[in-house]
């Protein structure tokens, strides 16, 4: 199963928090305030998001984070890359050596960079604008058999 991190997954939850208030200033407090996450986590979240271009660091008294490029401009890919690292499914992706120890006898060797490449094209796909756009429909539970709708 192809899982993605918590912290990713709070990545995305502060960055869309962020995406939805048009370039405003955030603090760790006030993120974890909006967010309900613990602020151990927003604070390296931030800093992560830093690093990784993702954000936009303020400093001084009236300092905070922002988004380094409109929503738009971010991929899910990205998000996931400076949380979490490159993406590979597999230790012998893209190359990679040394972290399998079949690798000398695998006749799959190399075969993986190919779905691998499809699930980064997939998530480049993504944005966060998209991430950010609240939901186009409400997937209500079908009425059980026999029974009225309301209304």
């Amino acid at each position: 199963m192809l899982r993605l991190s918590k912290l990713t997954d709070y990545a995305v939850v502060v960055l869309t928090t962020m995406a939805r208030t048009d370039g405003a200033l955030h603090t760790a407090a006030s993120l974890t305030e909006r967010t309900g996450l613990p602020a151990p986590t927003v604070q390296k979240l931030l800093k992560l998001l830093a690093r990784g271009d993702i954000l936009a660091s303020h400093r001084g008294a009236t300092g905070g984070y922002t988004l380094a490029r409109p929503p738009c401009g971010i991929t899910v890919a990205q998000i996931i890359e400076a949380i979490d690292g490159p993406i590979a499914l597999t230790d012998c992706v893209d190359g990679q050596t040394g972290s399998c120890g079949v690798e000398s006898l695998c006749a799959r060797r190399g075969s993986w960079d190919k779905v691998n490449r499809a699930v980064r094209r997939a998530l480049d796909d993504v944005t966060l604008a998209d991430m950010a756009a609240p939901p186009l429909f409400f997937d209500a539970p079908a009425p059980e058999r026999g029974t009225a709708l309301a209304g």
